[in-house]
């Protein structure tokens, strides 16, 4: 728990059944620009209900971790988002989860169930997923909004729990589903919902728009600077307590 998350993770989730001919990165991109314009919209909403200034550029801009990790080698994973989200103000960053040649990860992980992080891309990188990230002048860092990518298909399943040394997992139900064929092909991912109200409210904790519960001293702490969290650490340390 932290000023971006919360014991309670909310997820707009969402799954759309695709073509095997579409697991490519025109498609990812296509797909992304979609979901950007309705956040983007949202944002000039919310902006002219309330007054605000509008953080938002009209186009999202896209970028790997295969580049970034040429082009700044020695940066962290969270300070090559920050250069590009702070350059760009809105960015997909192509490419999440596997491994570098050193053994250190690429950037950032990724389970081996869901998003295809191995495929290789006409650039020359790999990874058919991303993360939606814009630049947060309050936090002063980037601000993930989404997590998404086209979905494993069973070769690239079966591949990715081989790497990550989970092979029997191939005999749990849902995987079953998918080798045999009962399942399709998607895409899909999930936007954090109170992350989202968060960047467009221009809140600086994720507990001012999400009732949880939070450190009560962390609670009274925020409270001298004008910050007042929605949750059980108001009123009681023990959220077992204060729920009865």
């Amino acid at each position: 728990v932290d000023y971006t998350h919360s014991l309670y993770v909310d997820q707009f989730d969402w799954e759309k059944h695709i073509k095997p001919e579409d697991r490519n990165v025109e498609y990812l991109k296509e797909t992304v620009k979609g979901i950007y314009k309705a956040i983007y919209d949202t944002e000039q909403a919310v902006c002219t209900k309330y007054g605000f200034d509008p953080l938002l550029p009209e186009e999202v801009v896209f970028a790997t971790s295969d580049d970034m990790i040429k082009e700044y080698p020695h940066a962290t994973p969270k300070e090559r988002e920050n250069i590009l989200c702070k350059k760009h103000k809105a960015v997909f960053f192509i490419g999440i989860g596997g491994l570098k040649e050193d053994g250190e990860l690429r950037h950032d992980g990724r389970a081996p169930d869901y998003d295809d992080w191995i495929t290789q891309r006409p650039d020359g990188g790999y990874g058919l997923n991303g993360d939606l990230l814009v630049w947060n002048p309050l936090l002063q860092q980037s601000f993930e909004l989404s997590s998404m990518g086209i979905r494993v298909n069973p070769e690239i399943l079966i591949k990715q729990l081989d790497l990550c040394k989970v092979p029997e997992r191939r005999n749990f139900v849902w995987h079953k589903m998918l080798l045999d064929g009962t399942l399709p092909q998607t895409i899909g991912g999930g936007i954090g919902q109170s992350r989202t109200c968060q960047f467009m409210l221009r809140c600086a904790h994720i507990g001012e728009v999400q009732h949880g519960w939070y450190n009560p001293k962390e609670v009274e702490e925020l409270k001298k600077s004008n910050i007042f969290l929605l949750g059980l650490g108001e009123f009681d340390s023990d959220p077992a307590a204060a729920s009865t």
